[in-house]
């Protein structure tokens, strides 16, 4: 019965999605010349306007709202939930994390991506090099963080108990002992920041390789004649031809890296001091009913990511005009 009032919700919906597109084709028939333009412009604008008003408008300042208040979203307590999440030690060292996230994420995922990128260009197996790379990002953050998992996966140094987990299979191999990669702080951040730089290197990859292929090649033969060799090519020709391709990877990258929450959640749990400000917005929200501070880890959050999106818009407007 639940199953069938879930069918008869979703056709409902896509009823009324039809129902409203076709009043605003009528609508559309019914007027002409530059001023039916512009109503049917107004007709197709007003529903996404309302519906990006009451999914993300709304429920943004109703967030805002709440972090003014306390667990319970009784009581007005002003700043006092931002006074906890950067007073409190816990909360600091949630901060701790995001930072080294969002300094070592972005960074090395587009060097790697960028330095694979030009070895593999116009190599006879650059389509299967390229594809090789780029499969992680086709892995949902859950399943890349539970392959990675496995990979860091401990059993104790005793006799008759294998170990499962390759790095310290590997560490056996050369006469070590094995170790807890996932609870040993602070390196088991380290760690997880692994999983998303193997993740978003093909990302990069794939964006760098075509603004590289996109440099004209009178520039490139003009730096070889000039007597430009191999490292010349990438500082003076490369990474200037492709800088409006090098800021729209970094900045991407370090937004999703922001808002990581998956690959915290599956192989940790944010425990072992490895929480960052997404999944402990979902901790102090969902886990410990703590509206009021859950609210302002999410602010807090859009905060930080309003000025990396505000950066990149203004870069892809300025390479535009260019």
């Amino acid at each position: 019965m639940d199953t069938t009032h879930k069918f008869i919700t979703m056709f409902e919906a896509i009823g009324l999605f039809v129902a409203v597109v076709g009043v605003i084709l009528f609508l559309a028939s019914r007027f002409s010349g530059r001023k039916g333009d512009r109503i049917v412009a107004l007709a197709f604008l007003l529903p996404t306007v309302l519906l990006i008003s009451v999914g993300l408008v709304y429920p943004g300042l109703k967030t805002i709202y709440q972090s003014f208040y306390n667990a319970a979203g009784d009581a007005f307590i002003g700043f006092d939930n931002y006074s906890t999440i950067f007073g409190d030690s816990d909360q600091r060292t949630v901060l701790r994390n995001t930072v080294l996230w969002v300094v070592i994420t972005p960074f090395i995922a587009t060097a790697v991506g960028l330095l694979y990128a030009i070895l593999v260009d116009k190599a006879r197996v650059e389509a299967l090099a390229k594809a090789l790379i780029f499969l992680p990002m086709a892995i949902s953050f859950v399943g890349a963080g539970i392959i990675w998992k496995f990979v860091y996966a401990f059993r104790p140094d005793q006799p008759g108990i294998e170990q499962i987990g390759l790095l310290n299979q590997i560490l056996m191999w050369f006469g070590m002992a094995p170790k807890q990669f996932l609870i040993d702080t602070p390196l088991n951040t380290i760690f997880l920041i692994v999983v998303m730089i193997w993740i978003q290197a093909g990302f990069a990859m794939t964006v760098l390789s075509a603004a590289i292929k996109a440099i004209p090649e009178d520039i490139v033969e003009a730096a070889r004649l000039d007597g430009v060799r191999a490292w010349g090519m990438f500082r003076y020709v490369t990474v200037p031809s492709i800088r409006p391709a090098l800021i729209v990877v970094l900045t991407t990258i370090g937004i999703g890296t922001l808002k990581v929450f998956d690959i915290v959640r599956t192989m940790t749990g944010g425990n072992f001091d490895t929480s960052v400000v997404a999944n402990e917005f979902y901790s102090q929200s969902f886990r410990s009913g703590n509206q009021g501070l859950g609210a302002a880890l999410a602010t807090l959050l859009f905060i930080l990511v309003v000025p990396i999106v505000a950066y990149n818009v203004r870069q892809l407007r300025s390479s535009d005009e260019r």
